[in-house]
């Protein structure tokens, strides 16, 4: 990889997020992390110069389309989709312009070292189509894995806790070094594997739940009698409805509640209709 790296003059850019993940022993840990690879079509995230995309092929990936932005890392990819002409799709675009469902075949399954920068957009709206993934197994900053995995009354557990763990179960598989990418991140890296549930936690709409879990933790440290004046409709009623106490506050209502909230919500503002 280095000399792949140095013959293509790959030099990681911070305005992309890229660190290159180099260790072939992580590499390889992480694509058997996402489990079988040879009943799904795998879709990866900014590829870069291929080293995860490798790993995948070598533990046997049925099919794998990559995604990458960076001309530079195409070229390097193209080399190593030239070696493995039936298994390997190079895509040139910007995963945050890209839909991964339209260019695979199900069942398909995300595994990516996530660019930083673009990490919880893009997981974001991968959630809001959960069903159409097998599993996501992904790489995030060691403090957004926490916020996916944090239960109630947590530190951690806020808004992307609940919209995470309502329609999927998170869990963080194992952390990884600084000193494991080119160039070294400042920060810790974990490993999560997210699999749809089959069902939501709690009936609402997505829409309803964005706008509760918003307000309501956009003042954590308020009671929700006050935090919910941001929806623009009388807090109280709206919890008497949902059955909360109105001195509660976000940090202590799990995702079930939040549904409840975001239904009394749907039924209380007409902008909902």
């Amino acid at each position: 990889m280095r000399e792949v790296i140095a013959r293509h003059g790959i030099i990681a850019r911070k305005r992309l997020g890229q660190n290159f993940l180099l260790d072939l022993n992580l590499t390889g840990r992480i694509a058997r992390a996402a489990g079988r690879l040879d009943r799904a079509t795998i879709v990866e995230i900014g590829a870069g110069p291929g080293g995860l995309t490798r790993a995948l092929l070598g533990h046997g990936a049925r099919r794998v389309v990559a995604i990458e932005r960076d001309r530079r890392c195409l070229a390097a990819l193209a080399e190593l989709a030239a070696a493995h002409p039936d298994r390997l799709e190079v895509v040139a675009g910007d995963a945050l312009a890209v839909d991964p469902a339209r260019l695979s075949d199900r069942p398909r399954k995300i595994v990516a070292n996530l660019p930083y920068n673009i990490a919880t957009p893009l997981l974001l709206g991968w959630l809001d189509r959960i069903g159409e993934y097998e599993s996501l197994t992904l790489m995030f900053q060691r403090e957004v894995a926490e916020r996916l995995t944090a239960a109630p009354r947590g530190k951690s557990y806020g808004r992307l806790s609940v919209l995470a763990q309502w329609v999927a179960e998170v869990q963080i598989l194992f952390d990884v070094p600084p000193r494991a990418f080119v160039p070294p991140p400042k920060v810790t890296s974990s490993v999560v594997r997210i699999v749809p549930r089959a069902e939501p936690l709690g009936a609402a709409r997505r829409s309803m739940l964005e706008r509760v879990t918003a307000a309501a933790f956009g003042q954590r440290r308020k009671m929700l009698r006050t935090s919910l004046k941001a929806l623009g409709v009388s807090a109280e009623p709206l919890l008497e409805r949902a059955g909360i106490a109105p001195t509660a506050r976000a940090e202590e209502l799990a995702v079930v509640q939040f549904c409840a909230l975001a239904r009394a919500l749907q039924g209380s503002d007409p902008r909902a209709a």
